[in-house]
């Protein structure tokens, strides 16, 4: 017998995610000592874009398989779903764990505070953490899927100067011009982590944002020879175009990772349900479902039940 469905919340009244809750004060924020929380009721929180939506859809089928009851709430803004997780409005979030624990470290440290995000996953987590945790947040267990930032030319391109990574695009000494957001030109896994660190000469960059249908078009035309884009890309062959792989590791450890509110969702059975989206969601698998629902134009709720049911992790 197939679980009922999953039930999305809309965000009516944004004030509501800022009240009072039930997380720990700002008083009580050093020390999280209470036993992790089991409510049988939880809401998972999306930031409202396909991923993300795919993510918490995935979530809340398991969690619902496992014997919670589930709702979906979409916020699409950090700044709003962060502290209605601290406060147990929100239960669980599907992150990504440089990007948040680089933005947690903002958070309590300022703006202009040293990243601790990095390339290494188990130097990302421990940080990660060490942040979430006075804040009442448990960081469950990364998954092998990654969302990081990634660079493409085209397949012709790339077979014409016999590129595979970024290091062959360094060796090939061939300028080029890089379409990407403005922000590249000074952020260091961009234009500026490419030269240092692949030798790559980035003549200009195009400011068409990351990944956008601009971006890639401009490089499928032969405007610009590069595009940041994503890991989980779905329509890079739609426009020719292939990841040269990050063989230096330039980029951070952005692997998905589900966030809880210790108090409410903290449990091994929370846990557990999440942990088996692990063993088998990949970041191939993860652009492949992205695919489903933006250019198939199918329901993230549906995707995501037929690859659970696929997978074997929902009976049929």
């Amino acid at each position: 017998m197939r679980p009922p469905r999953v039930r999305a919340a809309a965000l009516v009244l944004v004030l509501a995610l800022t009240g009072c809750g039930t997380g720990p004060s700002l008083e009580d924020q050093g020390e999280v000592t209470a036993a992790p929380g089991d409510s049988r009721s939880l809401t998972v929180g999306s930031a409202g874009f396909t991923e993300s939506d795919l993510l918490a859809q995935m979530y809340a089928l398991l969690l619902q398989e496992a014997g919670y009851r589930t709702k979906i709430l979409s916020v699409t803004n950090r700044e709003l779903y962060e502290p209605a997780l601290e406060s147990g409005q929100i239960d669980v979030v599907p992150e990504y764990a440089a990007t948040f624990a680089d933005w947690l470290n903002a958070k309590v440290n300022g703006a202009d505070a040293p990243t601790v995000g990095s390339p290494d996953l188990a130097t990302t987590m421990t940080a990660l953490r060490s942040l979430a945790a006075p804040r009442g947040l448990a960081v469950l267990n990364p998954g092998r899927a990654v969302d990081q930032n990634a660079f493409a030319v085209t397949a012709a391109f790339a077979a014409e100067h016999g590129l595979k990574t970024l290091s062959d695009l360094g060796a090939a000494r061939i300028p080029v011009r890089l379409a990407a957001g403005d922000e590249c030109v000074q952020r260091p896994y961009c234009a500026p982590g490419l030269k240092e660190v692949y030798g790559i000469e980035v003549t200009a960059v195009d400011p068409k944002g990351v990944g956008t249908t601009q971006a890639k078009q401009a490089v499928q035309s032969g405007q610009d020879q590069l595009v940041l884009t994503t890991t989980t890309d779905a329509t890079l062959d739609e426009f020719g175009l292939v990841l040269l792989a990050d063989d230096k590791h330039l980029q951070n450890a952005d692997h998905i990772v589900p966030v809880v509110n210790r108090a409410r969702a903290g449990s091994a059975g929370v846990t557990a349900a999440l942990d088996r989206l692990n063993t088998v969601l990949t970041t191939e698998d993860l652009a492949n479902l992205n695919e489903q629902a933006d250019s198939w134009r199918r329901l993230p709720e549906d995707v995501a039940r037929n690859y659970l049911t696929g997978e074997g992790l929902l009976p049929d």
